[in-house]
């Protein structure tokens, strides 16, 4: 079953060049860093991870590209347990009241080489909504060879300012301007629910065997 289900992004692969093609994003390879200047000393970094969204992308045209990820802010992690906690807390993202941060984009402009172009859109965080533009590389588009999924990556890389979102306590002592890297894997959307349905009946055919004859 698998096997016929990898046949379809093959088929897909021909068509790249005549329309957009709609992708479901890979949270386990849609993540994000972000770093910061502490006190003038140090740059420390955070991430954040499991993202989810959908993407529409045509690599012989990205102008007609478009996406939307949600990324769950529970995710932050420093490596410091107390910096993670008063990240969550009020002082910071109050991941309680504002549990997700969500970009929406509006429009793309192309850059100067075909693998790079301007992602316009929206980033809403901490209850606030601003205007962030994002540089982005394709780093390839093809065929996973785990999987035999049609599949695209992306970097992107971009510079926030926290006080536009409410989150500006320790400005200027902290920096407030913030540097973030993207990263982006997704899948063509319909192989993959399909791909991920055969995984999901395999492994309960496979707790079922396993589990105690009554």
């Amino acid at each position: 079953m698998l096997r016929r289900i990898a046949l379809a992004p093959c088929l897909l692969l021909v068509s790249f060049c005549l329309h957009a093609t709609t992708y479901t994003l890979e949270p386990d390879y849609t993540q994000g860093v972000f770093r910061w200047n502490h006190l003038g000393f140090s740059s420390p970094a955070a991430q954040f991870s499991q993202g989810t969204g959908t993407l529409e992308f045509d690599p012989a045209d990205p102008a007609r590209s478009s996406v939307t990820v949600t990324i769950p802010l529970s995710t932050l992690y420093t490596g410091v347990p107390a910096l993670d906690e008063d990240f969550r807390s009020k002082d910071f993202f109050d991941t309680a009241q504002f549990p997700s941060a969500t970009f929406t984009s509006a429009r793309v402009e192309k850059g100067a080489t075909r693998d790079r172009f301007k992602l316009i859109g929206e980033l809403n965080l901490h209850g606030v909504t601003k205007p962030v533009t994002l540089e982005v590389t394709v780093v390839k588009v093809g065929t996973n060879p785990r999987t035999s999924l049609a599949t695209v990556g992306f970097d992107a890389v971009t510079t926030l300012r926290r006080s536009d979102f409410g989150l500006g306590k320790y400005v200027p002592q902290v920096s407030d301007e913030i540097q973030m890297r993207i990263i982006v894997q997704a899948v063509e959307a319909t192989s993959y629910a399909a791909y991920l349905k055969e995984r999901a009946a395999a492994a309960a055919a496979k707790a079922k065997d396993a589990a105690p004859k009554q």
